[in-house]
């Protein structure tokens, strides 16, 4: 299969789907010239057998596939990418070769996208388990777990579950999701995308290429989300969403009656996982899904790692890493899960701290701080009155949290940063593992 053949295409930014997308491009008969800014990735292209050359001094190629964390237009532009757009060559992103390869070998295959502030990960994972578990030919990745790259050619019945952010969505072109949704939106990228109107209408382009017949899903549990678009089929945590799917008090249903209680289903924790089910089960029954599966699928669903993943009790107190919980918004979301936690926070914090946590406050019966932006959380929670402790390391507070925990003045230990990891760790799963570790140490 050779769908790319005749085609130049550069690619700029070789980490873990920059790669593995160069060798399968050249695979796929592309002749493919490849850089990044780091020398170390540049020898290992090299050593692939990869033309390695700077597209930004001669560009002279049919498309750019430029790695989404890499910008193309704000804050600075990166020099590949304004050649490219000198030269009027599309700016694309890996997902989008996926899509053009998939058609190109007529298959049908179908795509459902994910995108969101938060919840993506797991509903996308979520998706991918119903689909599996009623024995679909599933491949599930984009921003989450396999670079689309990395993704087989699926037969006609094959559905491709794809995490999509936002820095992917501002560079799809052809790319058309038969099932897709939103699920909220919060302050996030606000550099890279400008504003909010900016940040919503990169996500919406989810939805850009949808036909008759085609899924669009917007979560209604924020007005955002919920305006995004006309026409679409709306989903809830929280309350009744006529025509889609939603969930009160934990009771997951649409106008055919109940689906499941979620008690039972003790991966899926909170109102905003209820809003993550409701995604999941209207995509799966879109796609052919039989209403009767969705809950023993459900039921069965082992979370992700670093989602409210439980990692150990110890003299009764449950420890809990929700690593991912790199915003206040998703950090607000675990903590309404819990009615009392000793918690741990800090890291690079986000473009307006802890405050938006303020409704969720009562239910610290101590906090640990730490990282870059600590002593900015303190002074937060100091003017609520809430009991607060500033430490350098997530070495220090675990085993300071789980003193106060064995003390009796909570059974749950969560560690939810509301920010970044970059100060300390190399990215949120470096951040969980080692909170894994220091856990297990305890014992």
């Amino acid at each position: 299969m050779s769908p790319f053949a005749g085609q130049s295409i550069a690619v700029v930014g070789l980490g873990k789907a920059g790669l593995p997308a160069a060798l399968r491009l050249r695979e796929w008969g592309a002749a493919v010239t490849v850089w990044d800014d780091r020398e170390a990735a540049r020898a290992e292209a090299a050593a692939a057998g990869l033309h390695v050359a700077d597209p930004a001094a001669d560009f002279r190629f049919d498309a750019l596939l430029l790695s989404p964390g890499i910008p193309h237009i704000l804050p600075r532009v990166h020099p590949a990418a304004a050649a490219a757009r000198a030269a009027g060559a599309p700016i694309l992103v890996d997902a989008e070769f996926l899509f053009r390869a998939v058609r190109a070998a007529g298959s049908g295959a179908r795509f459902a996208g994910i995108t969101g502030t938060n919840g993506k990960s797991t509903t996308t994972a979520l998706l991918g388990h119903i689909l599996a578990s009623t024995g679909r030919e599933v491949a599930v990745g984009g921003n989450l777990g396999t670079a689309a790259l990395s993704m087989p050619i699926l037969p006609d019945e094959g559905v491709y579950v794809l995490e999509m952010s936002s820095y992917m969505l501002e560079r799809i072109d052809i790319l058309r999701f038969n099932s897709a949704v939103m699920l909220n939106l919060s302050p996030d990228h606000l550099d890279r995308h400008g504003d909010m109107e900016g940040y919503r209408a990169a996500k919406a382009r989810i939805f850009a290429r949808a036909q008759a017949g085609d899924l669009c899903l917007l979560g209604d549990d924020d007005d955002l989300t919920r305006e995004a678009i006309s026409g679409a089929v709306h989903i809830s945590g929280e309350h009744a969403t006529p025509g889609g799917i939603w969930a009160v008090d934990g009771v997951l249903q649409d106008e055919s009656g109940v689906i499941m209680d979620l008690a039972g289903a003790p991966t899926l924790p909170g109102s905003h996982n209820a809003q993550n089910a409701a995604a999941a089960c209207a995509m799966a029954l879109h796609l052919g899904v039989a209403r009767a599966a969705l809950a023993p699928a459900l039921r069965s669903y082992p979370g992700l790692p670093h989602r409210a993943e439980w990692v150990g009790t110890h003299r009764g107190v449950r420890f809990i890493n929700d690593s991912k919980a790199t915003n206040a918004d998703s950090t607000a979301r675990a903590l309404e899960s819990y009615a009392k936690v000793i918690w741990i926070a800090g890291g690079t914090g986000k473009e307006g701290g802890i405050a938006p946590l303020a409704p969720w406050f009562p239910r610290i019966a101590h906090a640990f701080l730490i990282g870059r932006d600590g002593e900015a959380f303190a002074a937060s929670l100091a003017e609520a009155g809430v009991a607060h402790t500033v430490l350098e390391t997530l070495e220090q507070a675990v085993p300071a949290a789980a003193e106060k925990a064995f003390a009796g003045l909570a059974d749950i230990v969560l560690l939810s940063p509301a920010a970044a990891s970059w100060d300390q760790f190399t990215g949120f799963d470096a951040r969980g593992e080692a909170f894994r570790a220091l856990v297990q140490e305890l014992g």
